[in-house]
């Protein structure tokens, strides 16, 4: 297995950061993703140089993001299995801080951009909550961040829960080319799950990649090319990733393509009935479609 791209829990921090992927450390030019530990009472603050980012709340209630003298008020969530959350986005070049009294875990999605935009807040309501697939390929979409939702310069961010013994991500499908029908995107899988599941990651014969991991709580998958999927929820436990995207083209677009020897498990889904677990969430706005997820 290409173990580069398998980064387990408590492996790649840096100070108040239990989880720092930089472009660097990925190996790649855009996508990144910090997670913040904070403490009762607990505080950081720091700048986002060259990156536009989110603070997401995992694990945080009634916490405050300031970012260029706005101070943004987060209701957050339990865990991720608990609700839909509100969010903050920093732009480039601004000073972030986070305050949480109660203490509490934060995703920091970001991208490398060009573009500065302006410190907003998203409301939990907004959210528009998907269920896709059928059957065992039921899942659900939490779409705070794609492009027809949130505005940002490059950053694209998705929240999925499969319910145990669920596959999601699946069919298997990439975004590693410019085209019609695919936009090139670094793709990051970070997990949640009082369990255990699995995630797979391979290549084409002129781009390979070779990843089956055992994934757990804070666990990490880097997706820089190639084929993604099953996201595999073993059974008896649901299982939480969010996806953070970005990549080189002007236009912020989330296009992909399934693996031709899997993409006739789509054409199944009309005769199945979606999970009736789903949503695992509360949600507010809530459709079914066909995507990746």
């Amino acid at each position: 297995m290409d173990d580069q791209f398998y980064l387990r829990r408590g492996t790649s921090g840096d100070q108040a950061f239990s989880l720092n992927v930089t472009p660097e450390r990925a190996g790649w030019t855009y996508s990144g993703l910090k997670v913040l530990e904070l403490p009762p009472g607990g505080t950081h603050t720091w700048t986002t140089g060259e990156d536009e980012l989110l603070v997401l709340p995992l694990a945080a209630t009634n916490a405050a993001v300031t970012c260029d003298g706005e101070r943004f008020e987060l209701q957050g969530r339990c865990s991720v299995f608990s609700r839909v959350s509100d969010f903050c986005y920093a732009p480039r070049d601004a000073v972030v801080t986070v305050t949480s009294p109660a203490g509490g875990v934060f995703a920091l999605p970001s991208a490398r951009c060009a573009h500065r935009l302006p410190p907003r807040y998203g409301p939990a309501q907004d959210v528009p909550v998907e269920l896709r697939g059928a059957g065992q390929a039921s899942r659900q979409v939490n779409n705070f961040c794609s492009p027809e939702v949130f505005e940002c310069d490059k950053l694209i961010a998705v929240e999925v829960l499969t319910p145990g013994g669920n596959w999601s991500s699946y069919p298997p499908h990439k975004h590693d080319q410019t085209r019609d029908d695919e936009a090139e995107l670094e793709e990051i899988y970070y997990f949640e799950t009082p369990g255990l599941g699995y995630q797979r990651v391979y290549g084409t014969p002129g781009c390979p990649i070779d990843v089956l991991a055992e994934v757990g709580a804070g666990d990490v998958v880097l997706v820089p090319h190639g084929w993604h999927g099953p996201s595999i929820a073993a059974p008896g436990y649901d299982l939480y990733y969010l996806n953070v995207m970005a990549g080189p083209a002007p236009e912020r677009a989330w296009r992909f393509c399934d693996d031709p020897a899997h993409a006739w498990i789509r054409g199944t889904w009309a005769g199945q009935a979606i999970d009736p677990r789903l949503p695992l969430t509360s949600a507010t706005q809530t459709s079914a479609t066909e995507r990746e997820g």
